[in-house]
């Protein structure tokens, strides 16, 4: 048995050619006859989780026609710019889940810091504050992935430890006030080309570098391998510590790029700016169809996870329904995605 592509979660079955096998030949192999033999290919049946999100873009269908002000173009935009501080973050953690590491619960945390870091450093000019805050943010989150990939730590839980500090160290470096800059130099990341903003068109770049590095490259395909066994990826020589420090550093990267952004939008930080980006990044991930056990995903499915959610949001907002609503309602769509992709995981093998 081989698999296609390891992030499709498509496989397909082909005989054991080695004798005395009775599998039959394989597609095209000669018969005595001397004429080959075609086999019926698989039948395409749509999976779990591809029935569950027509559902519920039908179920959304009615609403948005309906929610006053929706379908405009500027409600339109507003999707796509929270789809964007969303899906940046949620496009590298997809790097994450799939390299077997689980998911971090200190986005929030760093994203925060390396938002201090970038309005602080304003003063040195925006080349250097975008380097600081860049750094800041791969460094973070690749000491975690080294913790993670080469002593074997629970994901889970060290990011909430690596949250708690991160936290702390935000709240020491701004004395637990609010981080003004010292120059205006960011506000050219404010600037909305052709209409959308500037964010818009980073998450499109970033979800196809992922996406290229995925599917395209060494190191992505060894975190498809690290992800869907990692005890068999050591055993056969994968370097697993360097595969998760790699994922992990991406995921900083993009955490990072979600902090300049939120730092520039709001012209302030404060120890709370992240809010939750945590587990707005997560649903991202999840609803987009990656298994958080490993393995198996897309970048591109990310970015669809990440609008999906970001429009159930804006619905929910035109609607008058509360933050708390909000985060109910994203809550259930990711347990109904984690059910339903579990329930069929389960089942396939048995």
């Amino acid at each position: 048995m081989t698999a296609d592509d390891p992030g499709s979660g498509a496989v397909r079955i082909t005989p054991d050619p080695s004798p005395p096998d009775p599998s039959p030949p394989e597609a095209g192999a000669a018969t005595e006859g001397g004429s080959p033999r075609r086999w019926p290919s698989p039948r395409v049946v749509p999976s779990g989780l591809a029935v569950l999100l027509l559902i519920l873009l039908a179920l959304l269908l009615v609403p948005a026609l309906t929610t006053p002000r929706f379908l405009t173009l500027d409600n339109a935009r507003a999707i796509l710019a929270s789809a964007a501080f969303v899906g940046i973050t949620s496009v590298g953690a997809t790097m994450v889940m799939i390299a077997g590491s689980g998911v971090s619960l200190a986005t929030s945390q760093i994203a925060t810091v390396v938002a201090m870091f970038f309005l602080g450093t304003q003063h040195l000019g925006l080349g250097a504050a975008l380097l600081i805050a860049l750094a800041a943010g791969v460094a973070l989150n690749a000491v975690q992935g080294a913790v993670i990939g080469y002593w074997k730590a629970d994901p889970i839980v060290l990011t909430i430890a690596g949250g708690f500090a991160i936290g702390g160290a935000a709240t020491w470096f701004s004395g637990g006030t609010t981080v003004y800059p010292a120059a205006r130099g960011f506000e050219v990341l404010n600037s909305t080309p052709l209409g959308l903003p500037l964010a818009v068109y980073v998450l499109l770049a970033v979800t196809v570098i992922v996406e290229w590095t995925l599917r395209r490259t060494t190191a992505g395909r060894q975190m498809y391998l690290v992800g869907e066994n990692r005890a068999a990826a050591r055993a056969a020589g994968l370097p697993v510590g360097r595969v998760t420090v790699i994922a992990w550093a991406v995921a900083g990267a993009c955490v990072a790029l979600t902090g300049i952004f939120l730092a520039s939008f709001t012209t302030s930080a404060t120890v709370t700016l992240g809010g939750t980006l945590t587990l707005d990044a997560i649903a991202a991930v999840l609803v987009g169809g990656t298994a958080i056990s490993g393995g198996h995903g897309s970048a591109v499915r990310t970015l669809g996870g990440a609008v999906l959610i970001s429009v159930i949001s804006d619905i929910l907002l035109l609607r008058g329904y509360s933050t708390g609503v909000q985060i109910l309602v994203k809550g259930l769509l990711v347990l109904t995605v984690v059910l339903v992709v579990h329930v069929r995981s389960g089942r396939g093998r048995r």
